[in-house]
C-alpha cells in the first residue's frame, strides 16, 4: 500500500549508526567531525526521501495522465 517497510528501517538505521558515531566523536572531542558525520547522514536520508517523493509524483502523474 504505501512505502516499503525496508526504507523506513534504513532510514532508522542510518540514523542509529549517525547518532553513534556522532556520540562516539563528541566524546573523544572530534566535534567538527561529529558535525561533518551527521550532515553527510542527514544528506543521505534527503536523497531517499527525495527518490520515494519522486517515484509518489510518478504514480500520481500516470494516475492523472493515464500514461503507462
Amino acid at each position: 500500500m504505501g512505502i516499503d517497510v525496508d526504507v523506513i528501517f534504513k532510514i532508522a538505521g542510518v540514523g542509529i549508526v549517525v547518532a553513534f558515531l556522532h556520540t562516539i566523536l563528541d566524546q573523544v572531542g572530534k566535534k567538527e567531525y561529529a558535525q561533518w558525520v551527521t550532515l553527510f547522514g542527514f544528506i543521505y536520508i534527503l536523497f531517499m526521501v527525495a527518490s520515494i517523493v519522486d517515484d509518489l509524483f510518478q504514480k500520481i502523474k500516470s494516475v492523472f495522465l493515464f500514461q503507462g
